[in-house]
C-alpha cells in the first residue's frame, strides 16, 4: 500500500505512526508518497482572508482518487465537512488530546498589552479579544518549528498552538500555559487523524482495524456541528467532545471577532448519538452565524 501525506515533519510522524499501526496488523512496509498542498504554499496570509476549503487537503484528496495514493493521513481539523463523494475517512486512530497551548516567554496572565501574537486564527483572536488581550496580531503561518522559532528569536512575543503536535514531535518544552477546554476551546476535530481513502477501495477494511470508536465518535459529533451550520474550521467556533462511560459530552462555543460570546452550549447524550448531538447543537447555533 502506499499513503499519501504532506511533507512537513509533522505530517510524516503522522503518517509513520499510521504505517506503523498497519505494519502490525499486516506485517507488509507501507510506501510513503509527499504531496504538497495549497496550504503548504500560501506564507504570509490570515487563512480567513482566502479560500481555505480543502486548503490542506485537496491535493491529497486528488491523489486517493486518481489512485496514485491507497489512503491518505490528515490532521482532521483540516478535513472539509463535504468531503468528495467518492471519498470515506475510514478510521480515526486513538486521539491525542485536543487542548490549546500557550508559547511565550511571558505566562498568559503576565502577556503585557499590545504584546504581538503571531496567528492567522479567527477563532484564536476571537478568545484573545474575548480575555481582553488586547494584543497586536500578525500573521504567523508554516512548520511548527518555524512558528516556535518566531517567538524564540523575538520577532512576535507569543503563540498560540495545538498541544497535539507538540506531543507528537517532542516539544512540549515550549509550553507555557496548557489553556482548558472551556477557557480556549479548540476547533472541531484538533488532535486527532483522519484516514481517508476511496469507498471503492480494497484496503478499506484492513484500515479500519485501526479506527478507535471513541475518538471517532468525538469527532463526529464536533465535525457534524460544523456540517450543520455550513462553515468551515476557520470560523470563531470551538468544538469539542469527550467519551465517559458511555456517554458523549459535546460543548461548542461562537464568538464574534471581538470576542463577544454569540452562544454557548453544552449537552449530553449515548456515545452512538454522536451525530444527532452534532446537528441538535449546529441548529440551535445557526441563528447566531
Amino acid at each position: 500500500m502506499i499513503v499519501g501525506t504532506r511533507g512537513s515533519k509533522l505530517a510524516l510522524v503522522q503518517a509513520n505512526y499510521v504505517k506503523k499501526c498497519l505494519f502490525n496488523i499486516i506485517k507488509e512496509e507501507i510506501s510513503i508518497n509527499i504531496v504538497k498542498t495549497t496550504g503548504d504554499k500560501i506564507t504570509d496570509s490570515q487563512l480567513y482572508n482566502i479560500d481555505s476549503k480543502g486548503l490542506f487537503t485537496k491535493e491529497l484528496d486528488k491523489a486517493v482518487l486518481e489512485e496514485e495514493v491507497d489512503f491518505a493521513v490528515h490532521s482532521l481539523k483540516d478535513v472539509p465537512t463535504d468531503l468528495n463523494e467518492d471519498l470515506e475517512i475510514v478510521a480515526v486512530p486513538v486521539r491525542e488530546t485536543p487542548n490549546e497551548v500557550f508559547i511565550s516567554k511571558y505566562q498568559w496572565d503576565e502577556l503585557p498589552k499590545k504584546s504581538s501574537l503571531g496567528s492567522s486564527s479567527l477563532r484564536r483572536e476571537a478568545f484573545c479579544n474575548h480575555y481582553n488581550k488586547e494584543l497586536e496580531l500578525k500573521p504567523i503561518r508554516g512548520s511548527i518549528e518555524t512558528r516556535l522559532n518566531k517567538v524564540i528569536n523575538g520577532e512576535v512575543d507569543a503563540t498560540i498552538m495545538a498541544e497535539a503536535g507538540l506531543k507528537r514531535l517532542n516539544l512540549t518544552q515550549h509550553i507555557q500555559t496548557r489553556f482548558s477546554l472551556e477557557f480556549f476551546t479548540p476547533p472541531a476535530g484538533q488532535g486527532a487523524l483522519a484516514i481517508i481513502t476511496r469507498k471503492d477501495s480494497s484496503s478499506k477494511e484492513i484500515i479500519r482495524k485501526i479506527n478507535h470508536y471513541n475518538s471517532f465518535q468525538e469527532v463526529l459529533a464536533e465535525k457534524t456541528v460544523l456540517e450543520e451550520l455550513g462553515v468551515g474550521c476557520q470560523w470563531p467556533i470551538g468544538s469539542v467532545a469527550k467519551v465517559k462511560n458511555n456517554k458523549l459530552q459535546l460543548y461548542s462555543i461562537l464568538l464574534s471577532q471581538k470576542g463577544e460570546i454569540l452562544y454557548k452550549t453544552n449537552i449530553e447524550g449515548h456515545i452512538k448519538e454522536a451525530y444527532k448531538l452534532g446537528k441538535e447543537v449546529g441548529s440551535l447555533m445557526e441563528d447566531y452565524v
